[in-house]
């Protein structure tokens, strides 16, 4: 019912993620980032919002994304309906597809680039996700949008889509978190909410807010 991305660049520091779903709601039920711990994603027909939380707090205290995840998924005896990815803040990568997940379902995970889905319409929709973003270049914001909406022409959730959403995160920057929570072009939607808020007045001031690199940032 759902596919996301999570990647991290290295050379700046910077998170981004995004995922879109045949249900509501997929930003706050899928996504959660911290720039100091990662980025990670749960879900599936019943996903787990304990994975979700307890994966950032522990690699926020150093763990790897592939120790959260093996550790996290193995405990919990309802996770063959379940998914998740992660990826820790030095770009290490874990997941896992439950078994009972509704087909398609998989994941990818390389160094600084996670991939998940689940009832998708095939597993081209998967292939579409990793290859729009990797074969886009500019800004994280650009190349997450490529790679939806590459996953959508695809065939996307074999639903359709209701719900999309966006998370930038950088050491230099506020962080970016945008949700679509129902739309009937959630994608496009998202877009055009980035847009609005790379305009001014909100861009300009998001110069005034504090970030990791300026915790004390003041207008």
């Amino acid at each position: 019912m759902t596919f996301s991305i999570l990647t991290h660049d290295r050379e700046t520091g910077t998170f981004a993620a995004a995922a879109a779903t045949g249900s509501l709601c997929v930003g706050g039920w899928v996504l959660r980032g911290d720039v100091e711990s990662g980025l990670v994603a749960s879900q599936g027909t019943a996903p787990s919002t304990f994975w979700r939380d307890d994966a950032l707090r522990r690699m926020y205290n150093g763990e790897t994304a592939q120790t959260v995840v093996g550790d996290l998924t193995g405990e919990d005896s309802g996770r063959g309906h379940r998914q998740m990815i992660a990826l820790d803040r030095t770009g290490g990568t874990g997941g896992f597809t439950g078994g009972d997940s509704v087909a398609f379902a998989g994941h990818d995970c390389q160094p600084g680039l996670a991939i998940a889905g689940n009832m998708l319409s095939s597993e081209a929709v998967l292939r579409a996700l990793k290859t729009g973003f990797e074969m886009t270049g500019g800004s994280p914001v650009e190349r997450m949008f490529a790679a939806l909406e590459a996953a959508d022409v695809a065939g996307g959730d074999a639903r359709g889509l209701q719900s999309a959403a966006l998370l930038i995160l950088s050491p230099e920057h506020p962080p970016l978190d945008l949700r679509i929570d129902f739309h009937e072009t959630p994608i496009a939607a998202l877009r055009q909410l980035c847009d609005h808020a790379h305009r001014q007045p909100y861009h300009d001031w998001l110069s005034e807010v504090p970030v990791l690199s300026d915790r004390f940032r003041r207008p």
